[in-house]
């Protein structure tokens, strides 16, 4: 069996391109009266399907937030208009593990003269 590098027995790797896709966690939540759909307000975490904490570590049911399955974590930064129009802070810690940036943003540095 071959294995690649710094893999033991048994463990696969992911490609670097899979990015997790996170719902969001939300304090408050609104309805908008366009569509009727509830979105977030106030403080926002990222989310995983099916685990019962944030990305940062905060218990939803403890933190009382509300879960929004519908709106991905992409739609509640500020700068992409989306679900944002209440959202208030955007959870610092869960933002540098889901990104502040969209999926199809490049990558903030790249080396150009890496060594030998």
């Amino acid at each position: 069996m071959r294995r690649g590098v710094g893999t033991a027995l048994g463990e696969t790797r992911t490609a670097v391109s899979a990015r997790k896709r996170y719902a969001v966690a939300a304090s408050g939540r609104w309805t908008d009266e366009e569509d009727g759909v509830r979105l977030p307000a106030g403080e926002v975490h990222a989310w995983e399907q099916g685990v019962n904490q944030t990305v940062c570590g905060l218990s939803l049911s403890r933190s009382r937030l509300d879960r929004f399955p519908h709106v991905t974590w992409t739609d509640v930064i500020p700068e992409s208009g989306g679900a944002a129009d209440r959202v208030r802070r955007l959870c610092p810690r869960c933002a540098s593990v889901a990104g502040r940036r969209g999926a199809d943003a490049r990558p903030r540095w790249r080396r150009t003269n890496p060594r030998p």
